[in-house]
C-alpha cells in the first residue's frame, strides 16, 4: 500500500511539475514571450532615440526660422533656387562622359 501511494504522489507531482514548466516555457508570461518583449522594447527605445534627435534638429530649424531672415533666405536659395536682386544665376549642365568618350 505503501509504494502503491508513493507512485501516485509522484506522479500527480510530475504532472504539478509538468505543467509548471509549460507555463515558463509556453503561454502568458512564458521565457520566449518575456525575450520577445525585451526586444520589442529594444527596437522602440531605438526609434524613439532616432525621433529626438530628428525632434531635436526641427526645433533648432525652427528656433533659427524664427530668430532671423538668413534661415529664411538660405532656405529659399537651397530649395526654391531664389536669387538676390542683382545676382546673376549661372548653371552649370555636365555632359555625361560615355558620349564625349565616343
Amino acid at each position: 500500500m505503501g509504494t502503491a501511494l508513493m507512485r501516485w504522489l509522484l506522479l500527480i507531482l510530475g504532472l504539478i511539475f509538468l505543467g509548471l514548466q509549460y507555463k515558463l516555457w509556453v503561454g502568458e508570461g512564458s521565457l520566449a514571450e518575456v525575450w520577445h518583449l525585451k526586444g520589442a522594447v529594444a527596437e522602440q527605445g531605438a526609434e524613439n532615440e532616432e525621433l529626438r534627435e530628428r525632434n531635436r534638429a526641427l526645433d533648432a530649424e525652427v528656433q533659427d526660422l524664427k530668430q532671423g531672415l538668413e534661415a529664411v533666405e538660405e532656405r529659399a536659395r537651397s530649395e526654391l533656387g531664389m536669387i538676390r536682386d542683382g545676382e546673376t544665376f549661372y548653371q552649370v549642365i555636365e555632359s555625361d562622359r560615355k558620349e564625349t568618350d565616343d
